[in-house]
């Protein structure tokens, strides 16, 4: 099983996101673990993904996350696909990241 991270600033306007991608997953026969949470909380759980995906709105924190990831891979969530709550998009990138 793969762990997916989503980051956003309260871990509230990602869970919607999460939601869609879990379905995504589920339908494409993935096994994945997907969660978000707030930045603040991040450091903590940031040890247990395999892939780290940052909502744009803490774009700004990505050196922060890619140092504290150990080498796991760190990106910022494609905007038009955050806009639209587009779950397939952002699990399409986050298996692009872990190379399934």
């Amino acid at each position: 099983m793969k762990r997916i991270m989503l980051i956003c600033s309260a871990g509230m306007s990602t869970s919607l996101l999460v939601s869609k991608m879990q379905k995504s997953a589920l339908n494409q026969g993935l096994d994945v673990e997907i969660w978000a949470v707030g930045a603040s909380g991040a450091k903590k759980d940031i040890l247990k993904a395999d892939v780290i995906l940052l909502g744009p709105q803490v774009r700004f924190m990505k050196n922060e996350f890619i140092d504290l990831a150990n080498g796991k891979p760190v990106d910022i969530i494609d905007i038009r696909a955050y806009g639209r709550i587009d779950g397939n998009a952002v699990l399409e990138q986050a298996v692009k990241m872990l190379n399934l």
